[in-house]
């Protein structure tokens, strides 16, 4: 065999090998999005798609186990832990969802001001991004409850501040960049404004990593809020959440009844893989890394 075949044949086997890796990887994120997508469509459509009422209390149907009326089984109050699990999915996604758009917003418009300005006012910036990423997201909850008082709103404030310096860090240093390159010389030779250079021309530019950070600290900031509703700090009862049904089920652990913690803590545990592998694929993508 010839070297030109044999290099013929070592190219047919690459082109071989790889719609099969592609293939492996669609299928993982195609499995991800799907598990992603059932539980937006559970938030949604938890009211059609929960046998009952999530609060309601059935003394007679303590830990009943998994049957045909009880899917799932029940809680230690007799409550259906099905229809827990899916109305427990509207603030267990819709908080990360407030804590990571309102921490984008927040530190893109930081970064850009930075950015922009630059002097002091990129110094200042700097020191309170500093500041708040020297604050762990556990004791600005603590702070918060002692002086607001617990519940998920304020998990979501402290949260957010939390998040805030991750993403504006990193958006400042692409702003800066973006910054001095010759387009926004020639704009501001034009006499366009600077506010409007850098909404209508900075910003987007930036959109693309604002959207990789968000969407790879989606499934953290979901972990973080049930951690906090674990704790005390998040979501209060009866309310229906997952990192809340995974504390209220503890109790019930030592009994041999740990379904409301294990069914809970499966569901968060798979969502936040789903969402780590979803996030990781979009940066990627959005960031041109894909080759």
């Amino acid at each position: 065999m010839s070297a030109q075949q044999i290099a013929a044949s070592a190219r047919a086997a690459v082109r071989g090998t790889r719609p099969a890796r592609l293939a492996r990887g669609q299928g993982v994120l195609v499995v991800a999005g799907a598990v992603v997508a059932l539980a937006v469509v559970a938030a949604v459509f938890a009211p059609l798609l929960a046998p009952y009422d999530p609060d309601a209390v059935d003394p007679t149907a303590v830990f009943r186990s998994a049957s045909a009326a009880h899917w799932l089984g029940t809680d230690d109050t007799g409550r259906d832990i099905l229809s827990r699990i899916l109305y427990g999915a509207r603030p267990s996604l819709l908080a990360p969802a407030v804590v990571t758009v309102t921490a984008g917003v927040a530190g893109t418009a930081l970064a850009v001001t930075a950015a922009w300005f630059g002097g002091w006012t990129d110094r200042a910036v700097s020191a309170f991004l500093d500041v708040l990423f020297g604050f762990p997201g556990l004791v600005l909850a603590v702070v918060a409850a002692a002086v607001f008082g617990a519940g998920l709103r304020v998990a979501v404030l402290t949260l957010s501040l939390a998040y805030l310096p991750y993403i504006g860090r990193v958006v400042r240093t692409a702003a800066l960049r973006e910054r001095s390159l010759p387009y926004v010389a020639a704009l501001r030779m034009l006499g366009i404004p600077g506010w409007r250079i850098c909404l209508r021309h900075l910003t987007p530019n930036l959109l693309p990593l604002v959207l990789a950070q968000v969407a790879t600290s989606f499934g953290y900031a979901l972990l973080d809020v049930a951690a906090f509703s674990f704790i005390g700090l998040g979501a209060q009862p009866p309310t229906a959440e997952w990192g809340l049904m995974v504390a209220n089920g503890s109790s019930g652990i030592l009994a041999g009844r740990a379904e409301q913690s294990l069914y809970a803590g499966a569901v968060v545990v798979v969502f936040v893989i789903a969402c780590n592998l979803l996030g990781g694929a979009l940066s990627r993508r959005l960031l041109g890394e894909d080759r």
